[in-house]
Formats: C-alpha cells, structure tokens, sequence
C-alpha cells in the first residue's frame, strides 16, 4: 500500500531550518510519529507530493523552499495589540505577556490562529502573527512507518481517528493537546501553527 489520497500514513522525520545541516527545529520518533489522512488538503501540497507513492519503509529527503512552506514573512502580520486584551476578569493575565510566548487568539471574522509576543511597549504588546516558520526553507529526512486504508468513518470525517481524540500530527491550529481540531479536522493545515510537519 502506498501514500496516495484516502490512505492514513504514519511518518517519522527530523525537520530543520533552511538546509541539511539547519537548527533541528522538530523531531518525531517512532513513539510519536505523524499521522495523517492524505490527500484531504490539511497539510502544506508540495509536502504531501513528496510523499506520493512511498510505502512503509521508504525513506525520504527533500528541500522545501519558503514560498512552498509558509511564504515569507508578512510586516502586516507584526501588530500592536492593546494589553487590555490579556485581561481576563479586570486582571491582565502576566503570564500571556511574556516575550516568546504564543498566544492562541481570535481575528475579527471569528478564525483562531496563534500569535508570538515580542515586544512589550507601554501600554501595548507587539505581537507577530506569521507562522513560526515564515521565511524559513524546511529540510525534511525522515521514513514512512505505515501506511493503512481509512476507515469509512474517516472518510467521512475528514480526519483520522486515534486513541484520546483527534490523530493530528502537532498542536496547531484547533490544538490538539486539547483533543480538538480545526474546521479542516486537521491541526497542520497550511494556515495553522504549530508542528512544522507540513504542516505545522
């Protein structure tokens, strides 16, 4: 059986910033690897062509350029937001504003996605809401460890299903350390943050 659309694949891989020799920016073993419904559009397209046609025990190298991964970084995603917006009860949650942390929000239209904050000004928090890896080639090397028929709950769910929930492979997008997942029934769509697996 091979990595072709409505097939459920396992991979483990080593990702890392820009090249072969990049910082090691995510690693998931055998004991944790990724598992996903391919070919429904939940992770980035040039990722899933490169695992096209492999079965369990291929091994697989590739470049992603940024354009083909999370573009480049956006100067309109860096934004100002008021600190009141980190009060919860009257209270500014401190912890929230921290430099380095993502912070899970909401836009206008009501759509979830994660900011990092890098800055505090005055009464103000400069927050950027590109994806953790914009700007970045992403160099994968990694193995299919399975690859198995969807069930036809599956299918019709758009997703797969693991023990404790939603068998995402990360924790972007809908968060899966919660058990949920995003519209797409995916964590590692390409507008989600979060693991890089082509999704991050």
């Amino acid at each position: 059986m091979i990595a072709e659309k409505n097939n459920v694949v396992s991979i483990v891989y080593e990702l890392r910033a820009d090249s072969k020799e990049g910082e090691v920016v995510e690693s998931l073993t055998s004991e944790n690897p990724m598992t996903f419904l391919f070919g429904t559009g939940g992770l980035l397209p040039k990722f899933e062509e490169q695992l096209n046609g492999l079965k369990s025990g291929d091994n697989f190298e590739f470049l992603l350029n940024s354009e083909d991964a999370y573009g480049p970084v956006v100067e309109n995603a860096i934004v100002h937001v008021p600190q009141s917006v980190f009060e919860v009860d009257g209270k500014i949650d401190e912890n929230l504003m921290k430099i380095g942390s993502m912070v899970p929000m909401m836009d206008a239209e009501g759509r979830r996605l994660n900011g990092m904050v890098i800055a505090l000004e005055g009464d103000a928090v400069k927050m950027d809401f590109n994806h953790p890896m914009a700007g970045n080639d992403l160099f994968f090397k990694g193995e299919v460890s399975d690859v198995r028929s969807a069930t036809e709950e599956e299918l019709s769910h758009g997703h797969i299903h693991a023990e404790g929930g939603c068998g995402c492979g990360g924790d972007g997008e809908g968060s899966c350390d919660d058990g949920s997942c995003d519209d797409k029934g995916s964590c590692n769509d390409d507008g989600g943050q979060g693991s890089c697996g082509c999704g991050c």
